[in-house]
């Protein structure tokens, strides 16, 4: 499998108001939590398009924070809809992986066939 398919998901999951799962192509498993991605949020008004400096600070986004609606934004992307409101933020499937690769996300990540807890 080139590096390329290890970007493209095989399903995505909204498993509550606050949790999404994304399984890959390369069987990598990634959980993300609504507050962790709305706060690593890639838009302008998140992040100073000139320094690639984050603008929005963390403790400003709620631990409660839920996601209202995920759009499919062509074959390469997702966007979000916030319970603050907030909806600018295209999150490419690739900004996606590199957020769980860093370990940015709540759970470690995991292949097929790994134990679940859940």
């Amino acid at each position: 499998m080139d590096n390329r398919q290890a970007f493209e998901p095989r399903e995505i999951v909204q498993e509550d108001d606050a949790n999404l799962r994304i399984t890959w192509a390369d069987g990598q498993i990634c959980r993300y939590r609504a507050p962790q991605l709305r706060r690593m949020c890639p838009c302008a008004q998140c992040v100073n398009e000139w320094t690639g400096e984050r603008i929005l600070r963390a403790e400003a986004v709620s631990d409660d924070l839920t996601i209202k609606d995920i759009q499919l934004v062509g074959r390469y992307a997702l966007s979000f809809r916030w319970s603050d409101g907030h909806e600018a933020g295209i999150y490419s499937f690739r900004y996606l992986r590199q957020l769980c690769d860093a370990g940015a996300t709540d759970e470690v990540s995991e292949k097929d066939g790994g134990t679940d807890a859940a």
